[in-house]
């Protein structure tokens, strides 16, 4: 009898869906059965994306040394280097998806990208949202601000200076958390904030240490008052929650690199023009 009862209601909801197919002219409706399996089929799984012969990976297009479009429009940087790497030991070619930082979790989730190598930090509140393999860098906070005016505490913080920062950021949920009294002014972009920084929209830029840094060596007129604020995190690449094939995948893939001086090698090949030799033990894992 039930089993009478469960055919009846399937028929009902697909004459339904007749009907509204019927009523639309040929709109695209999405069946029941459709549907009921949309969910699953959102994150691709590690033979997904071989089948495909691509893989997506969301990287930043506008925060230079790590992910940035050059002047022949093609992706280049740390996390290129990686992403390139990872494409070949797969076995597939790269298709680079520029994101915000606000939107990496968001990527993931609506399965826009397989992964993200956007310089994402690793914290307990976004590993309730996605999954995050091998740590492959090492980070922390830093302020830069004018020479004429270089910010070397957060304590005692005039009510009416701004702190620059990226929304979506370490830097932005630390300092809410930590620092809730000062007033942030808060840009998409990690290019937006630099001509923030740059036209005095706010006294100092609160960012990841190894951005501000680059910054300093970039700009003369500006300084690091504060390289190192709040504990030393890791920054990893991230997959959608559960999407078990491929964050085993990676995280094999990433002890095999690191076993070959790989991640080394890309900081010779990236990052030394920018930071220099003696920057390299303090941000590269090498297990």
């Amino acid at each position: 009898m039930k089993t009478i009862k469960r055919i009846i209601k399937l028929t009902l909801s697909f004459l339904v869906f007749g009907v509204l197919t019927s009523i639309l002219g040929g709109q695209s409706v999405v069946s029941p059965v459709e549907a009921a399996g949309a969910k699953s089929d959102i994150h691709r799984n590690l033979d997904q994306i071989k089948s495909s012969g691509t893989i997506k990976i969301g990287v930043f297009s506008d925060k230079s040394p790590f992910g940035y479009v050059d002047e022949n429009n093609k992706y280049q940087g740390y996390d290129i280097y990686l992403g390139n790497q990872l494409a070949k030991d797969l076995g597939v070619k790269v298709k680079y998806i520029s994101t915000e930082a606000a939107n990496r979790i968001e990527y993931l989730k609506t399965g826009k990208v397989d992964v993200i190598l956007a310089n994402f930090t690793v914290t307990p509140e976004r590993q309730k949202e996605v999954d995050f393999a091998e740590p492959y860098m090492k980070v922390a906070l830093g302020v830069i601000s004018p020479k004429k005016r270089v910010i070397k505490s957060l304590d005692k913080w005039d009510p009416k200076d701004q702190l620059i920062v990226i929304s979506g950021t370490t830097a932005e949920n630390y300092l809410v958390k930590n620092y809730p009294k000062i007033p942030l002014q808060k840009y998409d972009s990690y290019a937006t904030a630099k001509s923030a920084l740059e036209n005095g929209n706010g006294v100092a830029w609160a960012n990841d240490n190894t951005e501000v840094i680059a910054f300093a060596r970039l700009n003369k007129d500006f300084k690091v008052g504060i390289p190192s604020l709040g504990s030393e995190d890791t920054i990893a690449p991230a997959v959608a929650k559960g999407n078990k094939t491929v964050l085993d995948w990676l995280n094999k893939d990433i002890k095999k690199l690191s076993e070959k001086n790989f991640f080394h090698e890309a900081y010779a090949k990236t990052l030394t023009d920018t930071y220099g030799k003696e920057f390299e033990k303090d941000l590269v894992i090498q297990k």
